[in-house]
């Protein structure tokens, strides 16, 4: 606790005044609570916008809504939040979950850390009905008024954690008190899970500025010679492997932890991951064997990294047996999130990078969907809705025990692909692409897959792998490291956000679809 409140001495905002942490989010979302256990680990005192308005109102919440309308009870509401976020003793607020529809309260924001406690809208309900709520008597207007509002939580966000967990506040409190030195408009979002969670911090420019989060230990930094030339990270040793896929193996991963070894590297120091899905995944596996464990941070520059690899902990190598045969479960310590990486990306990298935000966004289906079958930039809100889902299917499912393989969608056959050409010829967006295809072709979603490959199709991206034998990428599919028994479970897709794991697939369909994308 002494680190957290040494970390509570930050600098002081334009207006000379520290910047208070602001929690806000839905009814139900635990807000309140959150905002109580970090005002206690900093040695403050939280302070409530709705214990404030009933101490003015001299009565609860409820008599005077129920009296006096909704608009009356926004004014007093308005008139609290603000004269509480100008106090110079605010440290630490809570507001109300409607205390966002003001334009005052936006505004006297500004100046403040704004942390989302998110909640889905099924926990909200069993949290706040029947607790003397106005607005949560009856369900179906309740989970409308959730949808309006989230939109205006997430605007005014610069941290969003987890409501599900209690203590989730106190583990991010450093993160949380790291945004006043990244750079304006960094985002800070809280990945959590069953054996612990970390801060993910996103911001253009995060490299350059030199942002680094934590700040203890010291750094050992791996990175491939393409990237090496591009972006650095300041570190205290550095080392450089080849580029591609080839590289991610036992042999490549013995090197570079014995040159841990014999810098010196300890358990109180860092492995810092700069580059693509394999600098991560080897870079992770090194920190999660060297002396039994030691922490490692993810700086992805590659798409495939920045909406998938980089973040739920899974760290491994290939053999020339299969793909991912060796790993471990590792969760970074952090993940740093510049999307200015991928602007020094070569298009085909970009492109097959594009594979992974495809099959992203059906498993999430909603708004996400909505905004890559319509063509959407791949901007920041597109990269962080991507690691919002992948987040958030870790959260259930750590390891790879029921719901997490859905993230697998396309990756059985696009794994074998990329062992069928020795990890040469196709990126492994690319194989995903092909291997998305053909999980929707066994799933009996035609058209579905017609709008998919068009998608694929408009980045340049292979429909096929013709030249590849059948056979030869049958025998692989039944080495995948997913199988149970001797059968291959498939994930396939009723449709988009509805996708689900543990299908078996017959031999012949199984054939028919490989010799459809063998012949390109």
């Amino acid at each position: 606790m002494e680190a957290v409140a040494a970390a509570g001495q930050r600098p002081t905002g334009d207006s000379g005044r520290r910047p208070a942490l602001v929690f806000v989010g839905f009814m139900g979302s635990g807000k309140s609570s959150a905002a109580r256990a970090v005002a206690a680990a900093l040695g403050e005192r939280a302070l409530d916008s709705d214990t404030e308005l009933e101490r003015t109102l001299s009565e609860a919440i409820e008599t005077f809504f129920d009296r006096e309308g909704e608009a009356e009870f926004r004014r007093r509401e308005e008139r609290v939040a603000v004269e509480l976020l100008r106090r110079p003793d605010a440290r630490v607020v809570s507001l109300g979950g409607g205390a966002l529809g003001s334009e005052a309260t936006r505004e006297a924001l500004a100046d403040h850390t704004v942390v989302h406690v998110d909640v889905d809208a099924g926990t909200a309900w069993r949290r706040a009905a029947g607790r003397g709520r106005p607005l949560a008597r009856e369900r179906e207007s309740f989970e409308a008024l959730y949808a309006e509002r989230r939109p205006a939580y997430e605007s005014v966000a610069d941290a969003t954690l987890p409501g599900f967990d209690r203590g989730v506040a106190v583990r991010a409190l450093p993160a949380m008190l790291a945004l006043v030195d990244a750079p304006p408009g960094t985002r800070l979002v809280w990945a959590a899970s069953r054996s612990g969670g970390y801060p993910v911090f996103a911001a253009r420019g995060l490299i350059a500025a030199g942002f680094f989060h934590p700040l203890d230990g010291r750094r050992f930094a791996v990175t491939d010679t393409n990237v090496g030339a591009l972006h650095r990270v300041a570190s205290d040793w550095s080392h450089e492997i080849p580029p591609g896929e080839p590289e991610k193996t036992l042999a490549r991963a013995e090197f570079a932890l014995r040159e841990m070894a014999s810098s010196g590297v300890s358990r109180e120091d860092l492995v810092v991951a700069v580059g693509g899905g394999v600098v991560g995944d080897l870079a992770g596996f090194c920190a999660a064997v060297y002396q039994r464990g030691i922490r490692h941070v993810q700086v992805p520059t590659s798409l495939v990294a920045q909406v998938d690899s980089a973040y739920g902990g899974k760290t491994g190598a290939d053999l020339p047996e299969a793909k991912n045969y060796v790993g471990a479960y590792h969760l970074p310590a952090a993940v740093l999130l510049d999307p200015a990486a991928l602007d020094t990306l070569p298009e085909p990298e970009l492109a097959a990078g594009y594979a992974e935000v495809v099959k992203t966004a059906l498993i999430a289906g909603g708004s996400l969907w909505e905004r890559v079958r319509n063509g959407a930039q791949l901007d920041l809100g597109v990269v962080l809705e991507c690691v919002r889902t992948k987040l958030a299917v870790v959260a259930e499912d750590e390891r790879d025990e029921g719901r997490r393989q859905v993230l697998n969608l396309g990756h059985t056959i696009g794994h074998a692909i990329e062992a069928a050409t020795d990890y040469t010829r196709y990126r492994h967006g690319e194989a995903i692409g092909i291997g998305l295809l053909c999980a929707l072709r066994l799933s009996g979603r035609d058209e579905l897959r017609v709008e998919v490959a068009n998608l694929l199709r408009a980045r340049g991206l292979p429909l096929g792998c013709n030249g590849v034998d059948p056979p030869a990428l049958a025998e692989l599919i039944k080495r995948d490291k997913k199988r149970r028994g001797d059968r291959v479970p498939f994930v396939l897709v009723e449709g988009p956000g509805d996708v689900s794991p543990g299908h078996e697939v017959s031999d012949a369909d199984l054939k028919a679809v490989l010799e459809e994308a063998c012949q390109g």
